[in-house]
């Protein structure tokens, strides 16, 4: 059951002292000190020779600065803000294929169902399908993203408005890409394994001569499911180049086509407030008639300019083309006393074309005693949208009725029932500035402010109705930061971010909604990062995000108001990298209290957010037996959360246990072996509702071969 309000705030407040007590530990040690230590600089795990002949390079499970957070290229201990990176290194080490993968080990953040057809992640209590960039620019639209391409990926908790714009209110999800870079890159792996896992993905690059540089990443999926009838294809290619036009400028191009086509799984339905007891492979609807495909065109063009005196400029242009359809068949009720689930049917589909650009002017500069790293910024954008829904219609009733010993229906299915037909176009312009300063070897400040103008004009052909909005959004953003001793970092942060009243996907506005204020939200953030050597990063935050603005209704029908808030506390403790040369390390935990605190159109005051694990534990590591081969264990667990914003159903809590064997024949041929659920743990993974509710998969091994040349 979960825990009773005064209980969690009692564990809160008992975390966030132990979080104030390992921020004093730096400054006793500081005091007790004779002589701080000098800055380490970032270095790099030694290679490991076998008989002059083997070379292994070692994995790197942190890194030690982000140009993301700031826009400038700054260590990750002054960044006054929790930031988990997920390196290359961890991604192939854990094989990753998603980003529901990937936030397993982010303290803070869950990834939702989301129909079976898309990302939803929920950081800090606030679930979103929008708040996802790649290389700093947005990529909002729902579909699911594949790590092919990907060298890291970057979450930044609490609101990022200041940096990224309107959204992120409880974080972003920033994808960095593999870039041609000058270096050779010749690599291809193979791998296959349980439910007729086949994948194939090939990262190839070369300098050209001095100036010209070239990558080509691309990968190819056929894969099934634990899941009956669920299957996947995907492929992706991206390549991409660099030019040197002088030793002050430089130009980079890419271009990625991707194409994900598969079986929506919306899960299994409820019983009496659990998940139904079923097999883990039980399919509930009509898989013929449930299968989503996304295409993806996405190009950008990077221009950067150094002048002189510490001046750069750096101008980013991103367009995509998103063409997404789905539709789907799936369980739209709690199983009755008889055993029978009701089912529903519609289908879906959006088409979005992005620009946008954004120019950075950086400027490190020093003003007497201080120094400065100014950033002035301008971003413009476009965003045009349509989008479709059709309801369905089954052949005897609007709804069709099955057991559940028997949940498959291949009936027809006719989807006539027009929904949603309409015309989004937003405008975005902003203006943004930002000082970060160096007061002393102790302190530093950071401040900024951005300025955005979201326009957003809506044309409903369902009723040929047309409505307009214009918001102008401030955003501040302020961080003090102390150094007892130079590898520590203790920090005090406020931001605020704003989501106008179109929402994530702009998908309804009308009369009632078009004259809403955006919905605001506001973290405050204690928090202390500690190099405890120069590859192992300890982090740990404390923080309060308040949100407000939500809509509730109103007191005549049909109408809405924003009297609705909600408020999330928590924790964050993080460990990642290197403990010695032979073992490697990722470690999370985050306690988290998010609840309803005013009335909202879907709940009162008092319910918990859904999808909210009030601890969540992950640990991973690898341990180098000899230079030929390495081992993995990893650990994930997960408390109870409740299904929805209903607190109806409850996901029983569940602890998932994975493993690795790695061996390096040489330089050039290297072998790995996951086991997903070691132990064949029964669990339920996620949900997007009370009865769309993932199975966790059992045990599940991949066999992966690379190859380098």
């Amino acid at each position: 059951m979960k825990t009773n309000k005064l209980t969690a705030a009692a564990q809160l407040r008992m975390a966030c002292s132990a979080v104030l007590a390992t921020a004093a530990l730096p400054a006793i040690a500081a005091a007790q000190a004779q002589n701080p230590p000098a800055q380490h600089e970032p270095a790099t795990l030694p290679k490991i020779r076998v008989e002059d002949e083997v070379v292994v390079e070692a994995t790197r499970y942190s890194t030690p600065q982000t140009s993301t957070a700031t826009k400038t290229d700054t260590a990750l201990r002054d960044v006054p803000q929790s930031v988990t990176i997920v390196t290359s290194g961890l991604i192939r080490d854990q094989n990753m294929r998603s980003m529901g993968d990937v936030v397993r080990y982010v303290p803070g953040v869950s990834m939702g169902q989301g129909e079976g057809h898309r990302d939803a992640p929920t950081l800090r209590g606030n679930s979103s399908t929008a708040d996802f960039y790649v290389d700093g620019v947005r990529d909002d639209v729902q579909y699911f993203r594949d790590l092919y391409n990907a060298e890291r990926i970057e979450v930044l908790k609490g609101p990022n408005a200041m940096i990224f714009g309107r959204g992120g209110g409880g974080g972003v999800i920033n994808r960095v890409t593999k870039q041609a870079d000058g270096e050779h890159h010749g690599e291809i792996a193979l791998q296959g394994g349980s439910h007729d896992n086949k994948r194939v993905a090939a990262d190839l690059g070369q300098g050209i001569n001095g100036a010209l540089s070239v990558r080509l990443n691309a990968m190819y999926e056929d894969s099934e499911s634990y899941r009956d009838f669920v299957d996947l294809e995907r492929y992706g290619i991206n390549p991409t180049a660099a030019l040197e036009l002088s030793d002050d400028t430089r130009i980079r191009f890419s271009y990625e086509y991707f194409n994900d086509e598969r079986t929506v799984d919306r899960g299994v339905p409820s019983r009496n407030g659990r998940p139904v007891t079923v097999d883990d492979s039980t399919f509930f609807g009509n898989p013929d008639l449930s299968y989503s495909e996304a295409t993806v065109n996405l190009a950008a063009v990077t221009l950067e300019h150094d002048f002189a005196a510490g001046l750069r400029l750096r101008n980013q242009t991103q367009y995509a083309d998103y063409d997404k359809f789905y539709q789907n068949v799936y369980p739209n009720s709690a199983v009755n006393a008889a055993g029978i689930v009701t089912l529903d049917a519609y289908q879906s589909g959006t088409e979005r074309e992005n620009v946008f650009n954004q120019t950075d002017l950086i400027w490190r500069v020093s003003t007497g005693a201080l120094r400065h790293t100014l950033l002035a910024g301008v971003e413009v954008g476009r965003q045009d949208t349509t989008n479709r829904r059709n309801n369905s219609t089954f052949s005897s009733t609007p709804q069709a009725r099955v057991p559940i010993s028997n949940p498959v229906t291949f009936a027809p299915v006719v989807f006539s029932v027009p929904n949603q037909n309409n015309d989004v176009d937003v405008t975005i312009g902003a203006v943004y500035l930002q000082d970060q300063i160096q007061l002393s070897e102790r302190f530093q400040l950071m401040a900024g402010i951005r300025f955005d103008q979201f326009d957003v004009e809506f044309d409903n052909h369902l009723n040929s109705t047309r409505f307009e909005r214009d918001d102008d959004l401030v955003s501040p953003r302020a961080g003090v930061i102390f150094k007892p001793i130079e590898r520590v970092s203790l920090y005090a942060s406020y931001s605020v971010s704003y989501l106008p009243s179109s929402g994530d996907q702009f998908s309804s506005l009308d009369a009632t909604s078009a004259a809403l204020e955006p919905e605001e939200f506001e973290n405050i953030e204690l928090g202390v990062k500690w190099d405890l050597n120069p590859e192992l990063a300890l982090t740990a935050a404390v923080y309060q995000l308040d949100r407000t603005h939500t809509r509730a209704p109103g007191a005549t029908p049909g109408t809405v108001v924003l009297t609705g808030a909600q408020r999330s506390e928590g924790v964050e403790l993080g460990l990642s990298g290197a403990i010695t040369r032979s073992w490697e390390i990722i470690a999370g935990y985050a306690f988290q209290d998010a609840e309803i605190t005013r009335t909202t159109a879907a709940a009162p005051k008092g319910r918990d957010v859904a999808l909210v694990p009030e601890h969540q534990f992950s640990l991973w590591n690898t341990y180098r037996l000899t230079p030929m081969w390495r081992v993995g264990l990893g650990v994930t667990y997960q408390s109870d959360v409740y299904a929805s914003i209903s607190n109806a159903v409850e996901l029983p809590s569940f602890t998932r246990v994975d493993g690795a064997v790695f061996f390096t024949l040489n330089e050039h041929l290297e072998a790995q072996l996951n086991v997903e659920n070691l132990f064949d743990e029964s669990y339920y993974a996620t949900a997007h509702n009370d009865n769309n509710i993932t199975p966790g998969s059992p045990t599940a091994v991949r066999i992966g071969v690379t190859t380098r040349f």
